[in-house]
Protein backbone atom coordinates (compact mmCIF):
# COMPACT_ATOMS: atom_id res chain seq x y z
CA UNK A 1 0.00 0.00 0.00
CA UNK A 2 1.13 3.62 -0.39
CA UNK A 3 1.28 5.86 1.67
CA UNK A 4 1.50 9.31 -0.58
CA UNK A 5 0.06 11.98 0.18
CA UNK A 6 -2.49 14.14 -2.18
CA UNK A 7 -2.95 17.96 -2.15
CA UNK A 8 -5.79 17.37 -0.09
CA UNK A 9 -3.97 15.64 2.67
CA UNK A 10 -5.27 12.02 2.43
CA UNK A 11 -3.33 8.67 1.46
CA UNK A 12 -3.51 8.42 -1.83
CA UNK A 13 -4.93 5.31 -1.89
CA UNK A 14 -8.08 6.45 0.77
CA UNK A 15 -8.61 9.09 -1.45
CA UNK A 16 -8.71 7.09 -4.50
CA UNK A 17 -11.34 5.01 -2.45
CA UNK A 18 -13.24 8.00 -1.87
CA UNK A 19 -13.65 8.71 -6.10
CA UNK A 20 -15.49 5.37 -5.41
CA UNK A 21 -17.77 5.30 -2.78
CA UNK A 22 -20.54 7.03 -4.35
CA UNK A 23 -19.69 6.01 -7.64
CA UNK A 24 -19.73 8.77 -10.59
CA UNK A 25 -20.88 11.50 -7.72
CA UNK A 26 -17.41 11.71 -5.75
CA UNK A 27 -15.77 10.68 -9.47
CA UNK A 28 -16.60 14.65 -10.05
CA UNK A 29 -16.06 15.60 -6.68
CA UNK A 30 -12.25 14.36 -6.18
CA UNK A 31 -11.52 15.06 -10.32
CA UNK A 32 -12.34 18.72 -9.89
CA UNK A 33 -10.63 19.09 -6.29
CA UNK A 34 -7.58 17.04 -6.45
CA UNK A 35 -5.16 18.95 -9.10
CA UNK A 36 -1.80 17.32 -8.55
CA UNK A 37 -1.77 13.92 -7.64
CA UNK A 38 -2.25 11.61 -10.48
CA UNK A 39 -3.53 8.74 -9.69
CA UNK A 40 -6.41 10.31 -7.47
CA UNK A 41 -7.77 11.58 -10.81
CA UNK A 42 -6.98 8.58 -12.59
CA UNK A 43 -9.52 6.56 -10.48
CA UNK A 44 -12.11 9.69 -10.10
CA UNK A 45 -12.24 9.90 -13.84
CA UNK A 46 -12.74 5.92 -14.30
CA UNK A 47 -15.73 6.28 -11.52
CA UNK A 48 -17.15 8.97 -13.58
CA UNK A 49 -16.76 7.20 -17.08
CA UNK A 50 -17.73 3.75 -15.76
CA UNK A 51 -20.40 4.67 -13.40
CA UNK A 52 -22.18 6.97 -15.69
CA UNK A 53 -22.88 5.42 -18.72
CA UNK A 54 -24.09 2.18 -16.12
CA UNK A 55 -26.06 4.50 -14.08
CA UNK A 56 -27.92 6.13 -17.63
CA UNK A 57 -28.79 2.38 -18.94
CA UNK A 58 -29.79 1.17 -15.87
CA UNK A 59 -32.24 3.94 -14.91
CA UNK A 60 -33.75 3.79 -19.13
CA UNK A 61 -34.09 0.57 -19.50
CA UNK A 62 -35.86 0.07 -15.89
CA UNK A 63 -38.31 3.32 -16.90
CA UNK A 64 -38.91 2.12 -20.24
CA UNK A 65 -39.84 -1.70 -19.14
CA UNK A 66 -41.52 -0.74 -16.09
CA UNK A 67 -45.63 -1.20 -16.13
CA UNK A 68 -47.11 1.79 -16.76
CA UNK A 69 -50.65 3.59 -15.90
CA UNK A 70 -52.10 5.92 -18.06
CA UNK A 71 -55.69 7.75 -17.58
CA UNK A 72 -58.35 8.43 -20.41
CA UNK A 73 -59.77 11.59 -21.20
CA UNK A 74 -62.78 10.25 -18.90
CA UNK A 75 -60.51 9.44 -15.96
CA UNK A 76 -63.17 10.99 -13.47
CA UNK A 77 -65.22 7.48 -14.25
CA UNK A 78 -62.26 5.18 -13.28
CA UNK A 79 -60.94 4.94 -17.23
CA UNK A 80 -57.36 4.01 -17.23
CA UNK A 81 -54.79 1.92 -19.34
CA UNK A 82 -52.98 -0.01 -17.90
CA UNK A 83 -49.14 -1.73 -19.67
CA UNK A 84 -47.90 -4.72 -18.28
CA UNK A 85 -44.22 -3.44 -19.02
CA UNK A 86 -41.22 -4.97 -21.18
CA UNK A 87 -39.97 -7.92 -19.21
CA UNK A 88 -36.85 -8.27 -21.01
CA UNK A 89 -35.77 -4.76 -20.35
CA UNK A 90 -36.51 -4.97 -16.73
CA UNK A 91 -34.53 -7.91 -16.33
CA UNK A 92 -31.89 -6.06 -18.42
CA UNK A 93 -31.79 -3.03 -15.97
CA UNK A 94 -31.37 -5.49 -12.92
CA UNK A 95 -28.63 -7.32 -15.06
CA UNK A 96 -26.99 -3.65 -15.19
CA UNK A 97 -27.21 -2.92 -11.73
CA UNK A 98 -25.63 -6.35 -10.67
CA UNK A 99 -22.74 -5.64 -12.86
CA UNK A 100 -22.18 -2.27 -11.88
CA UNK A 101 -22.34 -3.15 -7.92
CA UNK A 102 -19.79 -6.14 -8.77
CA UNK A 103 -17.74 -3.79 -10.58
CA UNK A 104 -17.63 -1.17 -8.09
CA UNK A 105 -16.93 -3.44 -5.38
CA UNK A 106 -14.08 -4.64 -6.95
CA UNK A 107 -12.74 -1.20 -7.68
CA UNK A 108 -12.66 -0.44 -4.16
CA UNK A 109 -11.04 -3.02 -3.82
CA UNK A 110 -8.46 -2.48 -6.37
CA UNK A 111 -7.89 0.95 -5.12
CA UNK A 112 -7.42 0.19 -1.74
CA UNK A 113 -4.83 -2.07 -1.97
CA UNK A 114 -2.57 0.74 -4.24
CA UNK A 115 -3.70 -0.96 -7.63
CA UNK A 116 -4.17 1.20 -10.77
CA UNK A 117 -6.80 -2.05 -12.51
CA UNK A 118 -7.75 -0.40 -15.60
CA UNK A 119 -11.32 -1.13 -17.08
CA UNK A 120 -10.80 -2.14 -20.69
CA UNK A 121 -11.12 0.71 -22.85
CA UNK A 122 -12.48 3.19 -20.10
CA UNK A 123 -9.18 2.98 -18.09
CA UNK A 124 -6.89 3.61 -21.10
CA UNK A 125 -9.15 7.15 -21.80
CA UNK A 126 -9.09 7.44 -18.01
CA UNK A 127 -5.20 7.68 -18.10
CA UNK A 128 -4.99 9.85 -20.91
CA UNK A 129 -6.90 12.19 -19.26
CA UNK A 130 -5.99 12.31 -15.35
Amino acid sequence: MTKEKTSLGLDENIASVLAYVLAWITGIIFYFIEKENKTVRFHALQSILTFLPLSILGWLFGWLGAPKVTYGPYAQYGQYYYTPGIAPLIWLSWIIWIVTLVLWIFLIYKAYNGEKFKVPFIGDIAEKHS
